[in-house]
């Protein structure tokens, strides 16, 4: 696959990153350059390899599932400007 000076732009375009035409060469080319990096990966042999997400064997840290700082209804509104009912009160928005 090849990067052509058009399809560099449609991509600085989709990231809105403004790229001055006469940089539009250097970057095509540079998408080559990676997609050849990607295309040389694709030909290492990774049969019989366990995906991994970390270089060293971990297990991830479990938490109990349980609400532990409930029933603070009254401490959270004493931080509001306005609270009624038991709710934040907010102005109106939408007529």
């Amino acid at each position: 696959m090849s990067i052509d000076e058009n399809t560099a732009a449609r991509v600085a375009k989709l990231a809105r990153i403004k790229v001055e035409p006469e940089a539009l060469a250097a970057l095509a080319g540079e998408f080559n350059g990676i997609l050849g990096f990607i295309e040389q990966l694709n030909e290492v042999d990774v049969d019989g390899v366990a995906p991994m997400t970390s270089v060293t064997p971990q297990v991830l840290k479990r938490r109990a599932d349980a609400v532990t700082d409930g029933s603070q209804q009254e401490a959270v509104l004493t931080n509001a400007p306005d609270a009624r009912e038991g709710f934040f009160a907010v102005p109106k928005v939408v007529e």
